[in-house]
């Protein structure tokens, strides 16, 4: 890999999703009584948390999904 290229596999097929994912991600931590970091590193934070956090949006995200293929069917 050249420098700056990440070797996470959690790229974005949509890129202009990232605004949306990360208020999603605010929403659901506010909703757990969770606070985000303000500088942005979560090294802090408890895995339990950021596990609670990821669990809630792919949940969220399911029933989006499930929404809108729902609606695809009429």
């Amino acid at each position: 890999m050249g420098a700056g290229q990440s070797r996470s596999s959690n790229a974005l097929v949509v890129p202009q999703a990232s605004q949306a994912l990360d208020q999603l991600k605010y929403e659901v931590a506010q909703e757990l009584g969770i606070q985000i970091p303000q500088d942005g590193y979560y090294g802090y934070m408890a895995t339990r948390d950021t596990g609670a956090i990821g669990g809630h949006i792919t949940r969220r995200l399911v029933q989006i999904a499930e929404q809108a293929i729902a609606g695809q069917g009429r």
